[in-house]
């Protein structure tokens, strides 16, 4: 895998045993262990997408978590956004979906919608 940690994108050689990290090689620094760890034990991504506005200005409104969610959960988690309307003015950073999927994560906007 390629780490994504710094710009120097080190190519990581990861051994694994009963879904765990026995050993890392290829990193340069201590973020790539940390970061095939993650990424074999418990993988997570910011989700960007976009809701569906209500009479407002612009016809979609761009939305993201405020914190990673677990990767197993992106699926289940566009489900809920194609579902999502808003339909009163936004800012940025105002939260859309407070605990977001059951989660400890809101979702946001990311752009001013009047």
């Amino acid at each position: 895998m390629i780490c994504v940690e710094c710009p120097k994108g080190c190519a990581l050689s990861v051994d694994i045993e009963n879904c765990r990290i026995v050993e890392v090689a290829g990193n340069e620094c201590p973020k790539g262990k940390t970061f095939a760890a993650s990424e074999v034990e418990n993988p997570v991504r910011i989700l960007t997408s976009a809701v569906l506005t209500e009479g407002l200005a612009i016809k979609m409104c761009p939305v993201r978590t405020d914190k990673p969610i677990p990767k197993d959960k992106m699926r289940e988690a566009m489900g809920l956004v194609k579902r999502i309307r808003i339909n009163r003015p936004v800012r940025m950073g105002d939260v859309i979906v407070r605990g977001f999927l059951g989660l400890d994560v809101n979702l946001i906007s990311t752009r001013d919608i009047s």
